[in-house]
């Protein structure tokens, strides 16, 4: 096994916002704040971001894991904020799909005016890549481009066939 130095391991656990130029706004994507361990450091590295709206796709049972207080804290602080729970590795079940309908509109009339949004899961790939990707193609850009774009930021974006196939209907 290889070692990793001290300073690696930080670097890893540091909060990154993985992010695309998306019309005149920026998408981005990010680990749940609270996986790194430090929930207080991860969410100010949230807000230095500067989203205007942050979108939780993380369960309720995923956030009490890390013991996030996201939802209440968000409530405080600048971004709005949407919570669409998804199962991990899953897509959004008919109920979450409705509510998508009007989070997608929501996105492109914020991308539209400059915004910064931020989607999250717990690791910053499936959901939210699957996430990213929908709006990217909704916003005009071919599924093919749109995926090897997100990919260029994010390789883990997308983790399951259905998941793509929900992103690119």
């Amino acid at each position: 096994m290889r070692q990793i130095g001290e300073a690696a391991v930080r670097q890893a656990s540091k909060f990154n916002v993985f992010a695309l130029p998306i019309g005149g706004g920026a998408l981005g994507s990010s680990r749940m704040p609270g996986e790194s361990g430090d929930y207080t450091a991860d969410f100010r590295a949230l807000l230095r971001w500067r989203p205007t709206l942050v979108v939780t796709l993380s369960t309720a049972t995923e956030l009490d894991d890390v013991e996030a207080s996201l939802g209440a804290d968000l409530r405080h602080a600048p971004p709005a904020w949407v919570h669409l729970p998804i199962a991990d590795k899953g897509i959004p079940d008919a109920s979450a799909t409705r509510d998508w309908v009007g989070l997608e509109v929501r996105v492109l009339g914020r991308l539209a005016a400059g915004e910064r949004i931020l989607f999250h899961c717990k690791t910053s790939g499936g959901r939210s890549g699957m996430a990213m990707l929908r709006i990217m193609i909704a916003a005009g850009e071919a599924p093919d481009t749109a995926l090897a774009r997100l990919r260029a930021i994010r390789p883990t974006a997308i983790e399951t066939p259905a998941q793509l196939a929900w992103a690119t209907r």
